[in-house]
């Protein structure tokens, strides 16, 4: 199979947000307590953080982490995990069924932010809580004043403020299985007043409205119209969240879910539009994808209920090669629509539907989605080119889905063009002709290729199967052989 795929320096999308290849770590399952924090471990450091977990971490290159939660933060009470920790409550959390001891809250959580060299996109609770207790989590945690709030943060021994710059205003509050579930009336209002009072704190955060939590909610479209028309003046971002699945094993469908992504941004991109056209606004909404990822296997009770237990295994989905070739092309997405998608969270990071596993007291290993989004965030940095993608195509119910998905990234910094590319045929391999226009001599330098022949192999605490290797550089770099169903990295210096 042949395909040519064309970039020109003069023709770009827009600059990448790095915000893009951020995370996510909910107080769910093992992914705070025996995931990022397990102080008997044995490399664990002064705070009880696993440093061979904070290791890979800083492998992906995290740029910022949202916290607490996901639907854990829609009955948390900010405070119960702030000062003396022998104080500290335990808690029954009703969103997944557990216990919470908070001996890890926002003050231990932004020390390890700082280890794991990323920032904090900070989540406050809008279903059991609203106003008041949003503005005072902003005094507390940004607060420069002589108050009650940032005073309290001095006395617990963080004199500079922790300066987190992006906030959620609640999580997945059109879904009636969240704690405060409400109407996108009742949201919008509540999202208006908790944001004007956010900003008034710290005028410098920006702050990110509830989207739909998935494109199959009854309310989808008329969720983010009707929220949007409350809070326009004071948001900066709207969310989306989507996860794939294979649940009827249709490799060939699955593999093609990019196209899907594909159309949920660019539905919700029309939406923020409508609303500014008919506000007259000169302001323009972005969308922060703040829970994206494979997830179909760990789930139902058996995965999600806790069982009124500490840290069980909840969520801990296993990720095989196709997903990992799945992965990729979904950061690929993110770089095609950079012009609009500033902020993107891959839901979640440690041991919960992750790409970093541990077991207590024992090893941390790198699932198969680990690999794409370790190259994609550290290489994908810069300005992305449009493309012209000729390629073969193949039908999935009903939609043409072409063999080659991929992205172009000018990194101006480091004089490099990378070329992010699938070649989504599960049967034939493909002659890829790469025409990279006003870039004078440009030489391949690096090509990685992502391949396994069995599309079901996964990596354990044992071996890791699924591992990314370096393909020798043929000597005419304008065409590569990409393998049947693989993922690869093609880096140009120019």
């Amino acid at each position: 199979m042949k395909a040519k795929l064309t970039a020109n320096k003069k023709f770009t999308i827009g600059k990448i947000d790095n915000r893009i290849y951020g995370s996510f770590i909910e107080h769910l399952g093992r992914a705070v307590y025996n995931g990022i924090y397990e102080p008997t471990h044995p490399t664990a450091d002064d705070m009880g953080f696993r440093q061979d977990v904070l290791e890979l971490i800083q492998k992906l290159n995290v740029p910022i982490v949202r916290y607490p939660g996901g639907n854990f933060v829609s009955g948390y009470c900010w405070e119960d995990g702030t000062g003396d920790k022998s104080k500290r409550p335990k808690k029954i959390d009703m969103a997944w069924k557990t216990i919470e001891s908070n001996q890890v809250g926002v003050d231990e959580f932004q020390e390890w932010a700082k280890r794991a060299n990323t920032e904090v996109m900070m989540a406050v609770n809008l279903g059991t809580r609203g106003v008041t207790e949003a503005q005072q989590c902003v005094e507390y945690c940004n607060g420069t004043m002589d108050s009650y709030y940032a005073n309290l943060r001095r006395e617990n021994g963080f004199e500079e403020p922790f300066n987190f710059k992006l906030w959620c205003l609640g999580n997945e509050m059109d879904g009636p299985w969240q704690i405060g579930h409400k109407t996108a009336d009742e949201y919008g209002r509540l999202a208006l007043e908790a944001g004007k009072v956010m900003k008034w704190t710290d005028p410098s955060i920006e702050l990110v409205a509830c989207g739909s939590s998935s494109i199959g909610m009854p309310t989808y479209g008329e969720w983010e119209y009707t929220v949007l028309n409350h809070t326009y003046d004071v948001v900066d971002y709207l969310s989306l969240h989507l996860y794939f699945n294979n649940t009827k094993d249709d490799s060939a469908k699955f593999l093609g879910d990019a196209e899907y992504m594909d159309d949920f941004i660019e539905d919700i991109v029309a939406v923020c539009d409508t609303v500014k056209a008919k506000k007259h606004s000169n302001k323009t909404i972005n969308l922060s994808f703040d829970e994206w990822n494979v997830w179909y296997r760990a789930v139902g009770d058996k995965h999600g209920d806790g069982r009124w237990t500490e840290a069980p295994h909840l969520l801990e989905e296993v990720y095989n090669f196709e997903d990992a070739v799945l992965v990729g092309t979904l950061l690929s997405s993110f770089q095609n629509h950079c012009d609009r998608v500033k902020v993107a969270c891959l839901a979640q990071l440690v041991n919960v539907i992750a790409p970093v596993m541990t077991e207590n007291g024992g090893k941390a290993w790198a699932q198969t989605i680990f690999y794409p989004f370790m190259y994609a965030s550290n290489y994908g940095r810069g300005t992305t080119l449009q493309t012209i993608k000729e390629t073969e195509y193949y039908e999935c119910n009903g939609k043409q889905i072409p063999y080659l998905y991929g992205s172009v990234v000018d990194n101006e910094e480091r004089g490099e063009l990378v070329v992010f590319v699938a070649n989504r045929s599960l049967e034939e391999s493909m002659e890829l002709e790469l025409c990279l226009e006003n870039y004078g001599n440009y030489k391949l330098v690096e090509h990685v290729e992502l391949y396994h022949d069995d599309l079901k192999a996964i990596n354990d605490k044992d071996e890791q199967r699924v591992l990314p290797v370096n393909r020798e550089i043929e000597e005419n770099s304008s065409t590569v052989s990409l393998k049947k169903h693989s993922w690869n990295m093609l880096r140009f210096k120019y």
